[in-house]
């Protein structure tokens, strides 16, 4: 008797908890979801799967253009531009530029941005002779990584803006060294004219 009681209550202690385990994982199978590439009346467009945010960094993925992406050709750092310097990319090197780089350096370049007036270390002016030899890939590597007290801003700006203001700072440079054989030759009366 005993035996007989003893497989009933382990009979229903199986039975209550197959049916707990059974809910469990009903409710698990049945909730709300979207399934890649399927369609959906809920969003506008008809899909489940949301488009990619624009300037989202994947992660884990192949930078295969190592001079887009490190400023060098081997170890050396670049001597030329991952993509041409339009004047596109001068306005948004501009744009980047006053927005990141001035409050130190300053709109010119000259290292003496409001931060710098009120008391952080002054950074060196683009317009002595090492930075004006310097090639675009070692701009590009410094603003990536960083140099002295300056952080890297390689998490703040897409790769594209910070060629873009590697393009800036060389228009930068050139407009403090120029000389009237550097105007284009349809430009130079109104220079002379105005100097006169």
């Amino acid at each position: 008797m005993r035996a007989h009681v003893l497989t009933l209550s382990l009979s229903h202690a199986l039975t209550v908890l197959l049916l707990l385990t059974a809910g469990c994982r009903q409710d698990m199978h049945d909730q709300p979801k979207y399934k890649p590439l399927k369609a959906s009346a809920f969003f506008a467009d008809g899909r489940d799967s949301r488009p990619l945010v624009a300037d989202t960094v994947a992660r884990g993925h192949l930078d295969d253009d190592a001079l887009l992406h490190t400023g060098k050709t081997g170890a050396a750092f670049a001597v030329e531009f991952p993509f041409p310097v339009t004047g596109d990319v001068l306005a948004r090197g501009q744009e980047r530029f006053n927005i990141y780089c001035s409050p130190c350096h300053d709109r010119t370049g000259s290292g003496d941005g409001m931060i710098v007036r009120r008391g952080y270390r002054r950074p060196p002016s683009f317009h002595i002779d090492r930075l004006r030899a310097a090639p675009p890939g070692y701009f590009f590597d410094v603003i990536t990584h960083g140099f002295g007290v300056m952080p890297d801003y390689a998490s703040q700006v897409p790769v594209n803006d910070r060629w873009a203001i590697v393009s800036y700072i060389r228009a930068l440079q050139l407009s403090q060294h120029a000389t009237l054989s550097d105007v284009p030759a349809a430009e130079q009366p109104k220079l002379t004219a105005s100097h006169e």
